[in-house]
């Protein structure tokens, strides 16, 4: 499974240390569509690693880790 996310930093007066972001929209490459699944998952949610994103993706759609390719635009 191929996805591509989009994302902005979490709001600017947070002090949170690490910085996060959160996603604004994520789209699974499905052949040569890209279809939007950004309503699959918490969009308010700050996460603070690609990595942790990849993970999460991963247990969301019950798929092995190494099965996710994930990009950001």
């Amino acid at each position: 499974m191929n996805f591509t996310f989009s994302s902005h930093p979490a709001a600017p007066g947070a002090a949170i240390e690490p910085a996060t972001f959160q996603v604004q929209q994520i789209w699974q490459q499905v052949d040569d569509e890209s279809r939007e699944v950004s309503h699959l998952i918490d969009r308010t949610y700050r996460y603070h690693s690609v990595r942790e994103l990849h993970w999460h993706l991963a247990d969301r759609f019950s798929r092995p880790i190494r099965s996710l390719a994930l990009s950001r635009v």
